[in-house]
């Protein structure tokens, strides 16, 4: 996809401005790293960061049907939702994969927002709509909403400064709608995606400069900075969350992904029964972490292999951990191979690397 093709965020100016990285990502023009990863990755591990993440979807639900929709579309029940929580879930497809993994917020009891990954928009849009048959209002927000995800432990006293809603008092996957740097209606929700803490602001498309230079006042004596996507993902990767593409996509079960405990079997929803029986006779394989004990960069698609040479997976994602300073990874094993201590060899350049199975998430609060 040519530059000239790709779409932009209300911010990407601002990135080139302070001289970021800028890569294709999910059809975006998106900022990958501004200093150097490790750096960035550091950053928000010890003090604050500022990702912009406005390529996410999101869709408003509304009517009196909503939670019966996204209670027939997605795997996790949504029933349980008040107003002001928010829930992970996955768009379960017909064949056992999955459409893709998504956040599910109450705003009231017959309004939902659902956040979706940037790559499957017109996908998920497609796939809620076939379902639609009891005439939710759906409304397709994205290109006219930011969302920037500030997080590190020094998130709170930073945004502090900026409104008046205690964010201490948002409990993990909840959000307040209030008034935030001079703006109205803004969502703030404490669902990261890096486990350093923090919270996710989404707003309209033509107060993000506003924004932007608003918490990057108030964060300078914070060190605060721009963050790329680079180091969201090996911050993610250190947590053990899934990313769409790697290590979730069609073709994998979220009961293989470890995800059963975002599958609740007490509604009716999507290839449920097919769910419910793997579940029951167990999987073939299983998603896990790994460390490598040897010397080697475990990547996407690498083949994994026991220790007679067998081919018995792949990994879905791997890096050299900048936090505890060793490989990591995670990637799909024959079920046999997927306790915690198992030893596998992942292979590199044609060599096997050792590794050991490892509980996730890799970073231990």
């Amino acid at each position: 996809m040519s530059s000239e093709t790709l779409q932009s965020t209300a911010l990407s100016s601002v990135h080139i401005a302070l001289g970021a990285k800028m890569v294709p990502f999910a059809g975006y023009n998106m900022p990958v790293s501004y200093s150097g990863l490790n750096e960035e990755h550091a950053t928000v591990r010890n003090a604050v960061g500022v990702f912009d993440v406005s390529h996410m979807g999101e869709f408003i639900l509304k009517g009196e049907h909503a939670l019966d929709l996204i209670q027939r579309v997605t795997s996790n029940d949504a029933s349980v939702l008040t107003d002001g929580k928010a829930q992970y879930s996955c768009l379960p497809n017909a064949t056992g994969g999955i459409v893709d993994d998504l956040l599910v917020y109450r705003i009231d009891e017959k309004t939902y927002m659902l956040v979706v990954n940037a790559s499957n928009i017109d996908k998920d849009w497609n796939w809620i709509s076939q379902h639609n048959t009891k005439g939710v209002d759906m409304k397709n927000i994205s290109d006219e909403t930011s969302l920037l995800a500030v997080q590190g432990p020094k998130a709170v006293e930073v945004l502090q400064k900026l409104t008046e809603v205690n964010l201490s008092d948002i409990p993990y996957y909840s959000f307040v709608k209030g008034r935030f740097n001079g703006i109205d209606n803004v969502v703030i929700s404490n669902t990261g995606y890096t486990g350093a803490g923090g919270f996710e602001l989404y707003f309209a498309n033509e107060h993000a400069n506003t924004m932007w230079t608003g918490i990057f006042e108030a964060g300078k004596d914070a060190g605060i900075k721009p963050i790329g996507l680079g180091a969201r993902d090996t911050l993610r990767l250190e947590m053990g969350f899934c990313l769409y593409g790697n290590d979730i996509d069609d073709t994998t079960s979220p009961i293989e992904a470890g995800l059963g405990w975002i599958t609740k079997f007490t509604k009716d929803f999507t290839n449920r029964a097919a769910l419910e029986a793997q579940k029951t006779n167990g999987v073939t394989r299983k998603l896990v972490g790994f460390e490598l004990v040897e010397r080697g960069i475990p990547r996407h698609d690498y083949a994994i292999a026991d220790a007679t040479g067998k081919v018995i997976g792949k990994v879905t994602s791997g890096t050299q951990s900048p936090t505890l300073n060793k490989p990591i990874g995670m990637g799909y094993v024959e079920t046999a191979h997927a306790k915690a201590g198992t030893e596998i060899f992942v292979i590199i350049r044609e060599k096997p690397v050792k590794a050991v199975v490892t509980k996730i998430p890799f970073l231990k609060k």
